[in-house]
């Protein structure tokens, strides 16, 4: 069932415009009045605006490094953290390599051809290596620096 059939606004509308349209002696004085209100509440809104300062970003910086770290220190913590993420790469590594073992070892109990499977795995990544390179080498090329691609692979600018 439409809602304009329970709720036609039609009727009312056209039986409110016969009642206006009726000559009363204080019809239009009625009419102003019950707009008054409204049209005070409407300019009395209207007219406030105000505009605050925008409070300034509250910056904070990281607090864990102290402040006051020579070049020495920042490059031995470099280090250590660098070394700490090739341990965990180095660990990752021997649990794909584990997990390999594992796939082969089922496959071959499967009667898979476990080559040509490792030879499409090997393919894959290498790829996906490739990838990666070609987008780190975009990233340095493009973004960052001109040129700095090739001093990545350099070591540095010599």
């Amino acid at each position: 069932m439409s809602i304009l059939k329970r709720f036609n606004p039609a009727p009312g509308t056209a039986d409110l415009w016969e009642y206006i349209k009726q000559p009363q002696e204080y019809r239009w004085l009625i009419v102003a009045v019950s707009c008054l209100p409204v049209i005070v509440i409407l300019l009395w809104a209207s007219g406030e605006s105000r505009i605050a300062p925008l409070d300034r970003p509250n910056v904070t910086y990281i607090t864990t490094l102290d402040e006051n770290r020579s070049d020495e220190e920042i490059l031995a913590s470099n280090i250590e953290n660098q070394r700490v993420q090739d341990e965990r790469r180095a660990q990752i590594e021997a649990i794909e390599e584990r997990k390999r073992e594992m796939y082969r070892a089922l496959g071959a109990a499967s009667g898979m051809n476990v080559e040509a499977m490792e030879e499409q795995a090997a393919a894959e990544r290498a790829r996906e290596e490739a990838a990666r390179e070609a987008l780190r080498r975009e990233v340095l090329e493009n973004r960052v620096v001109p040129g700095a691609a090739d001093a990545a692979v350099r070591g540095g600018d010599q």
